[in-house]
C-alpha cells in the first residue's frame, strides 16, 4: 500500500485526526502518513492470507484472532503507529481505546503485504520498529507479484533469523503453531490474473 506524507506533528494531534479522518493515516517519527488506495493484486493478496489464517488457526484449535488491515497497532518501544495489513494475536488483545478507532499494543505477529513503493520501507525502517515490540514473535513479509514469503522471527536470544518460502512450499508460522500453504496465500491473486487473460484474450 503506497503512502504519502503529510506533516510533522506531535502524537496528540495525529490521534485527534485519526478519530475524524476518511482515511488511514500511520504515525511515525512526528510524521503522519496518509495510506493510499491498495492495488487489486495487493487486496487479493491480503484476503488470501487473511482466509488462510483464520483457516489454519482453527484447524489447529489455536485461540488467537486474525484482524485486518483497519486494526491500528501501536508500537510503544519506539512510538510508532500502524496499520499492518494482518495481524495476529493470541489470548486477550491488549487494547487502547482512549483514542477512536482503538489501538492493539500486543500483536504476536504481523503481516505486510508488500508493494513497489513502500517495500523499502517494511524491510527497513518499519521492520526495525516492530523488532522492538515485546510481544512480536514473527514479522511476514508477502510480495504481491510473485509466490514469495519472507518470515523474521526471534528467537531465544532476542535476534531475528529470516526464511524465505517460495513455489509450491508452505510458511511455517512457529510461534503459532501452523504453517500456510502458498497455494492459499496467492489463490485469489492467481484467479485475478486468470481472469485479467481471459478479459484480455476476448478483448
Amino acid at each position: 500500500m503506497s503512502t504519502a506524507s503529510v506533516a510533522r506533528v506531535d502524537v496528540a494531534d495525529y490521534l485527534a485526526l485519526e478519530a475524524t479522518a476518511e482515511t488511514k493515516h500511520e504515525f511515525v517519527n512526528g510524521e503522519i502518513v496518509a495510506m493510499a488506495g491498495a492495488t487489486l493484486e495487493h487486496e487479493a493478496v491480503k484476503v488470501g492470507l487473511s482466509t488462510a489464517l483464520v483457516a489454519a488457526l482453527a484447524k489447529a484449535g489455536r485461540p488467537c484472532i486474525t484482524l485486518g488491515s483497519d486494526t491500528r497497532v501501536r508500537i510503544d518501544e519506539t512510538g510508532l503507529y500502524g496499520y499492518p495489513d494482518a495481524t495476529v494475536v493470541c489470548g486477550r488483545p491488549d487494547l487502547d481505546r482512549t483514542h477512536a478507532p482503538p489501538t492493539l499494543l500486543n500483536p504476536q505477529v504481523v503481516f505486510e503485504v508488500l508493494s513497489p513503493s513502500t517495500e523499502a520501507y517494511d524491510r527497513g525502517a518499519k521492520a526495525g520498529h516492530y523488532r522492538q515490540r515485546a510481544s512480536l514473535m514473527e514479522y511476514v513479509l508477502v510480495s504481491s507479484t510473485e509466490r514469495s514469503v519472507e518470515v523474521l522471527r526471534r528467537d531465544e536470544g532476542g535476534w531475528w533469523k529470516t526464511g524465505i518460502f517460495t513455489g509450491d512450499g508452505r510458511v511455517p508460522l512457529a510461534s503459532l503453531g501452523i504453517e500456510l500453504a502458498l497455494d492459499d496465500i496467492y489463490g485469489q491473486l492467481e484467479a485475478l490474473r486468470a481472469a485479467e487473460a481471459e478479459g484480455a484474450a476476448e478483448g
